[in-house]
């Protein structure tokens, strides 16, 4: 369910910013994973999740840098999957964020990756030693990535308290909302992600066996993974996704939950979102899912995401994704 997502292609520019510095082509790039280099030229355009986390995964093979070109010097193929092991023994995901800064200061490398505890929290600092160009692409990833690990190795969503990441901002607060799952993000000389320490002291679930499966493809689980639907935006769409079609309104999915209808707004607005957002995101992003299957036409595809015409669906989705789906399905 959560698999079928969606991203801004701001993050696909960001992804290939140095692809020709490193002598690649990013049209070629594109089109390998399916992605259509003219979706570049819209703003508001989206691509699948699953789709990008395979460019993601291209090219960092291709350009032999999982920092994408972001770092001073190329981080080598494996790196990423290699702290996994170092950190997967740990006792609790405490333990284990703190073997992770260990991890990356017993390298040449130009990020220092610090902890610090108090009896709520505990932070992750970046500190880079050396300067370099856009390097705040590097910091927001990494900072999501830790997040992102560290709820798969406790099985559970880790509750962020702060987010402050190193400036300028490089994306929408609509986009780290989303990569943050609802945390109020800000700008500053530095880049600190805030967690809840109780979280952190639970036991780590994965075992040596689990991570054969995550090291396959760590982007893709990273950006599917569905610990999110802890939150009360992760259940309302659990709840919407199950009729499609025929989705139920606010007060019939608050019912379900066993909450008031207000009640329900306040925690979502909390969490950075709302109802209807919620709603439209479900319907964009099962739309980019079906566009990608063989034989369904547009008007069986309209159908599917609950518009009783394709127009009114065209029209939607130009909205969501900046292209009609005749263009978007065009490229794939």
């Amino acid at each position: 369910m959560l698999r079928k997502l969606s991203i801004s292609v701001d993050f696909v520019h960001a992804t290939l910013a140095n692809a020709v510095a490193a002598g690649l082509d990013p049209n070629q790039l594109l089109i390998k994973n399916r992605i259509s280099p003219r979706l570049l030229l819209e703003p508001d355009a989206r691509i699948s999740m699953e789709r990008f986390a395979d460019l993601q995964t291209h090219t960092m093979r291709a350009m032999n840098d999982e920092s994408l070109g972001y770092h001073v010097r190329p981080l080598p193929l494996g790196t990423w999957v290699m702290m996994c092991h170092a950190t997967i023994g740990a006792g609790t995901l405490l333990e284990a964020v703190e073997r992770l800064c260990q991890f990356y200061q017993l390298f040449d490398f130009d990020i220092h990756c610090n902890t610090r505890s108090s009896a709520k929290d505990t932070s992750i600092t970046l500190r880079h030693l050396s300067s370099a160009p856009n390097r705040n692409f590097l910091d927001h990833t990494f900072l999501f990535n830790c997040h992102r690990y560290l709820s798969w190795l406790g099985n559970a969503f880790v509750p962020i308290h702060k987010v402050c990441l190193l400036a300028p901002q490089r994306f929408s607060q609509q986009d780290y909302r989303r990569m943050f799952l609802g945390a109020t993000v800000s700008f500053a000389a530095s880049s600190t992600l805030v967690l809840s320490r109780k979280a952190l002291l639970a036991n780590i679930e994965q075992t040596p066996l689990s991570l054969r499966h995550y090291s396959r493809h760590p982007n893709l689980i990273m950006l599917t993974q569905s610990h999110a639907a802890s939150g009360w935006a992760g259940k309302v769409y659990g709840i919407l996704r199950r009729s499609i079609d025929q989705p139920p309104e606010l007060e019939k999915v608050a019912l379900e939950l066993g909450i008031h209808t207000q009640t329900l707004r306040r925690r979502l607005d909390a969490e950075g979102t709302s109802f209807s957002e919620i709603k439209a995101f479900m319907r964009r992003d099962y739309a980019l899912h079906l566009l990608g299957k063989q034989g369904l036409s547009i008007e069986e595809i309209a159908y599917r995401t609950g518009f009783s015409e394709s127009s009114a669906f065209i029209r939607a989705f130009k909205t969501w994704t900046g292209v009609t789906p005749y263009t978007y399905r065009k490229g794939l």
